[in-house]
């Protein structure tokens, strides 16, 4: 089966389960067919910009219900970005909160009324900073 094939595979399982750790991903794609290695794994999450956040593997793009921080949907931008929506209002909260985070990988944060942008240097930091803001969201 195709790289593809195994991408779209491995992003169905991501979205459908609770994936805590690569080997259940190798796992479970060897139970589809898939002849894979944790390493050839490992390279597929990052270039499908799938992190581990809150203790599990999440698709780009988190949608969190609502937090009590008034949090909704991180999605990624381009390769330096990262978009956070919130409750009306809460943008420059949220945005604070960001700041306080002192991730390496976030450049800094610029707020509307209900949107955030969070800058960062390149697809690694974004990774990071996804898995940062995602802890936020569980708050």
């Amino acid at each position: 089966m195709s790289k593809s094939q195994r991408q779209e595979t491995l992003r169905n399982i991501v979205a459908a389960k609770r994936i805590e750790r690569q080997d259940e991903l190798v796992r479970l794609l060897r139970r589809n067919g898939f002849n894979v290695t944790q390493a050839s794994i490992s390279r597929d999450l990052d270039e499908l910009g799938i992190v581990k956040a809150g203790g599990k593997y999440v698709l780009p793009g988190i949608d969190a219900k609502q937090s009590k921080l008034g949090l909704r949907r991180v999605d990624l931008a381009g390769e330096n970005l990262l978009v956070v929506r919130c409750s009306p209002g809460f943008a420059s909260a949220v945005a604070s909160m960001i700041d306080a985070l002192n991730d390496r990988s976030v450049v800094g944060t610029i707020a509307g009324d209900d949107t955030v942008f969070v800058a960062v240097n390149d697809r690694t930091a974004q990774k990071s900073a996804l898995a940062a803001i995602s802890t936020l969201m569980e708050s």
